[in-house]
């Protein structure tokens, strides 16, 4: 039960910052048609995800209560995109290519094509 009061402690702390951060980047870039706000929090979340895991990894940093707090809590709040990004590493680290760019290419198209089918139905009258 603690670990999953740690997940949603640091989802909601990572949730927040990501409307913050999103919102903030994306006032830099008034008027821009491209999301920079979302990328700056996907790239960002992508970096502080690998910082951990190479931290966890070499110095045995981790324990369960932190992971579930921070990587799984704040950066799953933060930025699903960051695990996606990490599972598709540590796929080409262990030699595993092929499923590393299926992972990449199979949820970008399954996601953007889910994300239609959802829109799709609720138009339909």
């Amino acid at each position: 039960m603690q670990l999953i009061l740690l997940v949603g402690l640091g989802g909601f702390v990572g949730a927040v910052m990501r409307y913050l951060v999103t919102g903030w980047v994306q006032d830099l870039f008034y008027g821009a048609s491209f999301p920079y706000g979302i990328f700056t929090v996907n790239i960002l979340g992508c970096l502080v995800i690998g910082a951990l895991a190479g931290v966890s990894e070499s110095r045995n940093f981790l324990g369960p209560e932190v992971r579930a707090l921070v990587i799984v809590g704040l950066l799953g709040g933060f930025t699903t995109f960051s695990a996606f990004g990490y599972e598709s590493f540590e796929l080409l680290r262990n030699g595993q290519s092929v499923a590393a760019f299926s992972n990449m290419f199979i949820q970008v198209a399954v996601g953007l094509a889910a994300v239609w089918v959802g829109y799709s139905v609720t138009q339909a009258a």
